[in-house]
């Protein structure tokens, strides 16, 4: 290819500031980013016995196979009118090798996807090995599509390598759906499209111009003007050149194509765009929000199982109970259009970050709620259950979101309780008292 090539791989450890900004102004394309964060030590006595999991599946290639097509179209037919600058003949190029290696893709975990999970599982296992002891029993279950399948498998291959006797229940099928995700995601998308959605929508878009990137691609603007959605080639740019950090063994990049400005004022809109859809937003029905309501129940329902099964075995008062496998995980793996609003009803907190935030305010919704921080490719929520040797001692449980403790909006009543925990633990039966009414 005759353009200049810009690998990602040099993107990803670029040390300057905004090359990693950048890749967060991708939106949910955002790679995962390995956390670096310190966990807090748990209460004295306390040892983890239990993991309820939800992931996202890892990168992928864009989704639509008619985009990349689309995009290389356009661009041919511009090329063959003789209207195609010098980086527009270079985008061509550049589409041209996408619509012919990622369009039959489309969909598909990429290879950086398979290696996302399989980071995530090793450290599951090293952060909590009591959980994973050799007689540990662990479920796990995926949505239908493929490419959370294989996210599946990735996380559970290297969950065997680090655990070789580990006895595995793995499943995917469309019974599973009904708590990994059970909405039509189109339909949420219809009943959030509001007109009060539509003007805050109308607001951000007005700080989106597109004119410099088509003068930058196209050699005429009557031509742009007479042949071309500016507005819809300029999503499937963001969209499909933002993508490509989930593809680092394709060795190049959009980023010539944008000023910083644009990436930064297009990933605004973008961001607002979830947040109106799946997340506790005012101008809807918050449909969106139902659409992880299953997974929130499946969760405590299957938290309370385990917690009386191991109870039951500690105190020997059911034969039957203590004979039967006690769960140490369980592991869901789904979509980012229920990892959002689980978030959401989670009201998962950390720093300047809310997840449940109920805003009107769109044009700073960008300071407190960030797609990218809550669902980058492989994002995950993990409730960690800790128990004590003593005697008596309340279960506690701590969740992470992308490997990161959070805050919860859980309250233990210091009146009544001797030794309420410190944030990020919380007393489960606080907890699940708080999700079941909430």
């Amino acid at each position: 290819m005759t353009h200049k090539l810009i690998p990602l791989l040099v993107l990803f450890f670029a040390s300057i500031s905004f090359a990693q900004d950048r890749h967060q102004l991708g939106s949910n394309y955002y790679t995962y980013p390995t956390p670096t964060a310190k966990y807090t030590k748990a209460p004295t006595g306390y040892k983890p016995f239990y993991v309820s999991h939800y992931g996202r599946h890892g990168s992928r290639f864009h989704h639509t196979a008619s985009d990349y097509t689309a995009l290389y179209t356009t661009l041919a037919k511009a090329d063959s009118a003789g209207k195609l600058t010098g980086l527009g003949k270079s985008l061509l190029e550049r589409a041209k090798f996408l619509n012919d290696y990622a369009a039959p893709r489309a969909g598909d975990l990429t290879q950086l996807g398979v290696a996302q999970h399989q980071g995530i599982a090793k450290r599951m296992v090293k952060n909590f090995p009591e959980v994973f002891k050799n007689d540990a029993y662990i479920e796990a279950y995926a949505s239908t599509s493929v490419r959370c399948v294989v996210s599946m498998a990735a996380f559970l291959e290297e969950l065997r390598a680090q655990k070789p006797k580990v006895e595995i229940h793995q499943e995917s099928g469309k019974y599973l759906m009904s708590f990994i995700s059970p909405l039509d995601f189109g339909k949420i998308i219809n009943e959030s499209n509001t007109p009060a959605w539509q003007k805050e929508n109308a607001k951000l878009y007005s700080h989106v111009n597109t004119d410099r990137m088509m003068r930058a691609i196209f050699s005429d603007s009557n031509y742009v003007k007479k042949n071309v959605n500016a507005g819809d080639l300029y999503t499937k740019i963001y969209e499909i050149g933002n993508n490509l950090q989930g593809t680092p063994e394709i060795e190049f990049s959009f980023d010539d194509l944008w000023t910083d400005a644009e990436l930064y004022e297009r990933w605004r809109a973008q961001n607002a765009w979830w947040y109106s859809v799946l997340a506790n937003n005012p101008f809807g029905k918050k449909e969106g929000l139902e659409n992880a309501r299953p997974l929130l129940k499946n969760v405590l329902d299957e938290a309370d199982k385990v917690i009386a099964a191991d109870t039951a075995k500690a105190d020997k008062t059911s034969a039957k109970d203590a004979k039967a496998k006690k769960t140490s995980a369980t592991l869901r793996f789904g979509h980012d259009t229920v990892i959002i609003p689980f978030t959401a009803l989670l009201q998962l907190e950390k720093d300047s970050l809310k997840a449940g935030i109920e805003t009107a305010d769109m044009e700073n919704l960008h300071k407190v709620w960030r797609d990218y921080e809550i669902t980058p490719m492989a994002a995950n929520v993990q409730l960690v259950f800790y128990k004590s040797s003593k005697k008596g001692a309340p279960i506690l449980v701590k969740v992470m979101l992308n490997e990161i403790e959070q805050k919860l909006p859980v309250t233990c009543d210091s009146a009544t309780i001797k030794n309420c925990p410190a944030a990020p633990y919380y007393r489960w039966d606080d907890v699940r008292a708080f999700y079941r009414k909430n």
